[in-house]
């Protein structure tokens, strides 16, 4: 019996020894291993710090372009009110220089009316008859009926005719 305790002290040894052996070559490939996560941490550590500096130039550079834009659609906005403004200020002007022009027109109309009305009808159909149709019509619109009526009758028929008609529209 003391022979199979010493054949089993002996062979648990061995395999006690040949596990040593083992568990020592798992702890150098360990070691090794740990040697090499360390470096790939380490160089992904790298990474992460580059890659945050690079956000951080990303979003300053995004924040100065915001402000520029922002500077930029304030001046545009600003150069736009001024054109509204004065575009509003040209549309009053054109309608006062357009009110001035109509009573420039019927003051010259009255002014030529009253010359007509004062001219003999033979002189006034005369004149009237070498002129355009539509100036003659509306010189004749601004006259008294009376006096139309009696400066066609020294025209001649066909003319008289043309302006009655532009009268009449």
């Amino acid at each position: 019996m003391r022979i199979f305790i010493l054949f089993m002290f002996t062979f648990t040894s061995l395999i006690a020894l040949q596990t040593s052996d083992r568990l020592f070559d798992c702890t150098q490939i360990f070691k090794e291993r740990k040697s090499e996560l360390l470096v790939e941490l380490e160089r992904i550590d790298e990474q992460k710090q580059a890659l945050s500096s690079l956000k951080i130039a990303t979003e300053e550079l995004l924040k100065k372009k915001e402000i520029r834009l922002e500077q930029k659609e304030e001046i545009v906005d600003r150069k736009l009110n001024e054109i509204t403004i004065k575009e509003e200020s040209i549309k009053k002007m054109l309608k006062r220089n357009e009110k001035v022009l109509k009573e420039i027109k019927n003051l010259k109309m009255d002014k030529i009316a009253q010359t007509f009305s004062k001219m003999k009808a033979g002189s006034a159909a005369s004149i009237l008859s070498d002129m355009d149709a539509q100036e003659a019509a509306s010189i004749l619109s601004s006259l008294k009926p009376k006096t139309v009526g009696k400066i066609l009758t020294k025209m001649d028929s066909q003319k008289a005719s043309v302006l009655t008609l532009l009268l009449a529209k």
